[in-house]
């Protein structure tokens, strides 16, 4: 009888023993998934994709309309007085007079800090450029960059991270105080409360209350779901025991910070105060005021319920009631908590940050980060890439594409929605992308025109004909009489191609440059098959075309088929002078911690024969002039010396242009998705976009240097031959080095009818590529 007692504690101590180790064998397994998930990465961060930065200097040609709209684009806000530029991200604009307050930004391989920065403008250049608190007098100002767009992961959400010792210690007191008073006593639960709680649902037969301490709350974030269910209440303890066990106070309390939602963008989740301070505020979350922090630790209760832009009276409520707290815990004094009461909610108007503001280009440098990156790594590793996008050269071929297509539509008659473009712009030094527009409903996603749109390119394929002959100078030089009569061609399949002019007329022996300059189908075939289709074909690749290049008769009118940002190729290997450099929208991409990831330097290489080259654009130049381009003098000044060539397919189903000055070059494709007629050849559409977009931006005038195997020589109009330049036909000529012709022939009487005549007769500044030496 004495042994019961003892069978019954041992058989207690066993039970107890059991449901220890039971325990902890349940709390060693939410304890490694803690530890696991903590000691890596805590959270998938988007890749942050940036525009260039905008460089300011004295001298800078920049208008204050172009100026406010990319800082506006920048997230800038414009205040009314300098008592509201008193933190950074905000500008005052007094006519010409422009006052900043710079963010500070981690350029990867420099850092910068807020300035306040005065600039002037007058007559669209930058006249005054200084620091008004010292009055020094800068020589170069770089501005924080446009963000382009993100790419978001799998779970849409999107945070700035945040470091509890560079935020404002207002904004953690103020979450302990509304969320978690005991924070710095408990070990993650609240037992008191979790009773209380306890009651209240026992009560209710239903989970109505709960009593989550920060850890907890941190715990069902991170691991949970929000189910109310004492499955996951028992879970989630475990959770916040792990928590409180492997990591101190500070760590819990800055993990919480970046992780809690507060707001919704699209399909862009807001997670973390330090987003959403910039997505409420348009501030950095070290430059939030009390009423401010109120707000945002206010929404934690329900970020949808108090959305401040949609429930403003919900949100002023709530605010004020976090105020008062703050205000009764000491946070604040009397007079800051009245401050703060009387103060508005101060939230900016919405800016869509989750969707790009340039679609396009963001699709551009996706794909080219997509042949070097996994895409996971895209939308986790919080890279951070910089681009070439140029803000003010991307709103203007926007502007440029909508506006022209809107009116070209109305003119001819063509149902608005018909009519679609795509534009693509380089910098000609450098063949860096500084704008890609694939249609006309810019903002929104969808068929990129400037990428996939593979169109026949028509007359834009005619400078590889004539670079190819002109490569031969013993043969062809610009003074060669060419064939503009009738010609039959056999198609490898055995058919008879006959080649017409756009005008439907044959003009017979003309100068290889009028052949050119007026776009004659006929004397383009027939120089063409004199040299060999293959060989032509091998010029086009050498421009930069990468795909194979089907050798039909057809090809040399531009029946082969390229998109706009393959046209782009070719003509920038023009516009460089026969070097060749690959398209880059990529600068540099960094780590989140600063380290430079990579690098895309620029690379060159010689693909065709600079004096070639140097010929072809002077003829590129004339057709602007006095050729098939005639009509872009309405919008851009001659004297900018643009050389372009218009492209026109069969049945006018696409309207081309492409066209380069001394510093940009920009190509542009008009038609229809379906393939039909646009009724439009490339000097009534496409040139009149680019012709938009150009007066818009800044451009140099494009001064062409004759290298050291071209010469000039002076030659008779009509002949061809040499001849003394008092002639009155005697015009000046570039020839290829040993290509000048030997014959000599006297002056002719009369002032002449020869095909250069209308040329010769301009002034010089008209036609720089004749350099006219008549007396």
């Amino acid at each position: 009888m004495k042994r019961k007692p003892s069978l019954i504690i041992l058989f207690l101590l066993g039970g107890l023993l059991g449901a220890a180790v039971l325990f902890f064998w349940y709390f060693s397994g939410f304890n490694r998934i803690v530890k696991e998930k903590f000691d890596g990465r805590l959270w998938e961060l988007p890749a942050r994709v940036y525009a260039r930065p905008l460089v300011l200097y004295p001298g800078m040609e920049i208008s204050g309309d172009m100026l406010a709209q990319e800082l506006g684009l920048m997230g800038y806000q414009q205040v009314s007085s300098s008592q509201k530029l008193d933190v950074p991200g905000r500008y005052l604009r007094n006519n010409t007079v422009f006052t900043l307050f710079c963010r500070p930004f981690d350029f990867g391989d420099k850092k910068v800090s807020s300035h306040r920065l005065v600039l002037e403008i007058e007559k669209d250049r930058i006249v005054r450029l200084n620091n008004p608190d010292p009055g020094i007098v800068l020589d170069m100002v770089q501005l924080d960059p446009v963000l382009v767009g993100s790419f978001y992961p799998g779970s849409k959400e999107d945070r700035i991270l945040a470091d509890l010792d560079n935020i404002p210690s207002i904004l953690p007191n103020t979450i302990i105080c509304v969320e978690d008073r005991t924070f710095y006593t408990h070990f993650g639960v609240e037992f008191p409360a979790i009773f209380r709680a306890m009651l209240v649902n026992i009560k209710n037969w239903q989970m109505t209350q709960g009593a989550s301490t920060i850890t907890q709350q941190l715990a069902r974030n991170f691991f949970l779901t929000s189910e109310k269910t004492w499955t996951r209440k028992v879970n989630e303890l475990f959770m916040a025991a792990a928590l409180e066990r492997n990591y101190d106070k500070q760590e819990i309390l800055e993990a919480y910070v970046n992780e809690v939602y507060l707001g919704q963008d699209g399909n862009r989740a807001v997670h973390g105060f330090g987003l959403a301070s910039v997505f409420y505020f348009g501030k950095a979350i070290q430059d939030v005021q009390p009423h401010e922090v109120a707000l945002l630790v206010g929404m934690l209760k329900g970020p949808s319920y108090y959305n401040p832009r949609k429930y403003p009276d919900r949100a002023i409520n709530r605010r004020n009631m976090v105020l008062r707290m703050m205000g009764d815990q000491h946070l604040l004094s009397r007079d800051q908590m009245e401050t703060g009461l009387a103060m508005p909610l101060g939230v900016i108007e919405k800016k869509v940050q989750g969707n790009s503001p340039f679609p396009f280009y963001l699709d551009l440098v996706k794909r080219q980060l997509l042949e070097e990156y996994r895409e996971t790594d895209l939308q986790s590793m919080g890279l951070r890439i910089f681009t070439a996008l140029d803000p003010q050269v991307q709103m203007a071929a926007r502007q440029a594409l909508v506006s022209q297509l809107k009116q070209i539509s109305a003119e001819k008659g063509i149902p608005g929605e018909m009519l679609e473009a795509g534009v693509v712009v380089t910098a000609t030094g450098s063949n860096e992308i500084q704008a890609l527009v694939g249609g006309k409903k810019p903002y929104e996603k969808g068929f990129n025109r400037a990428l996939d749109a593979r169109r026949p390119i028509g007359s834009l394929i005619k400078p590889a004909v004539f670079l190819t002959a002109l490569a031969m100078p013993k043969v062809y030089t610009l003074t060669s009489l060419v064939d503009d009569g009738p010609i039959m061609v056999k198609t490898p399949e055995g058919q008879d191609w006959v080649p017409r002019n756009f005008d439907r007329q044959y003009h017979g022996q003309v100068p290889l440059y009028l052949a050119l300059v007026n776009s004659y189908n006929v004397a383009t075939v027939r120089i063409g098959m004199d040299l060999g289709i293959s060989k032509v074909m091998e010029t086009v690749e050498k421009m930069g075309f990468k795909r194979k290049v089907p050798l039909y008769p057809s090809s040399l009118l531009g029946s082969l088929e390229m998109s706009p940002f393959e046209v782009a190729q070719m003509y920038q290997t023009l516009a460089a002078n026969g070097f060749y450099s690959p398209p880059r929208s990529i600068r540099a991409i960094y780590t989140p911690t600063g380290e430079l990831l990579q690098g895309y330097p620029l690379t060159i290489e010689q693909h065709l024969d600079p004096g070639v080259v140097f010929l072809v654009n002077k003829m590129l130049q004339a057709v602007v002039l006095d050729g098939t381009g005639k009509s872009l003098e309405k919008i851009l000044p001659k004297a900018l010396g643009v050389a372009g060539k218009t492209g026109t397919t069969n049945d006018l189903k696409d309207s081309w242009f492409a066209g380069f000055t001394g510093n940009r070059l920009a190509v542009v494709w008009v038609g229809r998705d379906d393939n039909q007629t646009c009724k439009l050849t490339g000097s009534a559409g496409a040139m009149r976009i680019f012709g938009h977009l150009m007066n818009q931006i800044p451009n140099q005038a494009l001064d062409l240097i004759p290298p050291e195997n071209v010469v000039w020589a002076v030659v008779d109009a009509a002949t061809g031959l040499r001849t003394d330049d008092t002639c009155p036909d005697a015009m000046s000529i570039p020839f290829i080095k040993g290509s000048v012709p030997e014959e000599f022939t006297a002056c002719r009487s009369g002032t002449g009818s020869s095909h250069y005549e209308k040329i010769i007769t301009k002034p010089r500044y008209f036609i720089d590529w004749l350099k006219e030496f008549i007396k």
